[in-house]
């Protein structure tokens, strides 16, 4: 399975130009309907708004829909989903509010307020891939616990869980790719003392 980028949350963020209130609403969605709902939760919200602008992007299917709202064409919902196509995030859904200042932005000052909004929002969900992950587990000497830590950190494993008994059992998540790379070297930085267990292989974001 290819890697790639979803959002690692939901996100909010706002901000004022000349007197408009921007409000970037993010949010990962798999489906369509995912998407519209989403899309119908925040026209709910901000009714009262000027203009409720969304764009989405869905991996399955390739699926790219977006709305101005009565913004002028193409200075709305296509500059918000740039923002995902140039980032290359897929299964998101973005919804941007306006409620209007009074003052007239133009057509390039529309493309970046809305622009800006998306991506704003977007850092605030954060970025993360979903890739293929494996699940792995070693039993380890106290007196090795510190240094096996450092070679797990150093090859970008996401430490589970740990427990402490007779020694101590760590579990672990770790790219599929890597997941021999690490196991050879806690073997050499052990001397052999510690052996990986392999465990699944995941399709999941961490």
């Amino acid at each position: 399975m290819d890697n790639f980028k979803i959002p690692a949350g939901d996100g909010i963020a706002e901000f004022v130009e000349k007197r408009s209130r921007f409000i970037g609403h993010v949010k990962y969605t798999t489906t369509e309907e995912d998407a519209l709902a989403f899309i119908a939760e925040i026209n709910e919200k901000h009714k009262s708004a000027t203009h409720n602008v969304y764009a989405y992007t869905l991996r399955n299917n390739n699926i790219m829909r977006y709305s101005d709202n009565g913004e002028p064409q193409g200075t709305a919902g296509l500059p918000t989903l740039d923002v995902f196509r140039k980032e290359e995030v897929f299964d998101v859904c973005c919804v941007v509010t306006r409620y209007f200042g009074g003052t007239l932005l133009g057509t390039g000052g529309l493309v970046r307020a809305y622009s800006h909004a998306a991506k704003i929002a977007l850092d605030a969900a954060g970025i993360a891939v979903m890739r293929l992950w494996t699940d792995g587990t070693m039993n380890i000497p106290y007196n090795l616990f510190e240094i096996v830590q450092k070679v797990v950190a150093s090859l970008g494993a996401t430490i589970t869980s740990t427990d402490y008994g007779a020694e101590v059992t760590l579990n672990f998540l770790i790219p599929t790719e890597d997941f021999d790379a690490l196991s050879a070297k806690v073997f050499d930085t052990t001397s052999g003392r510690v052996l990986t267990r392999r465990g699944e292989d995941k399709f999941m974001a961490v």
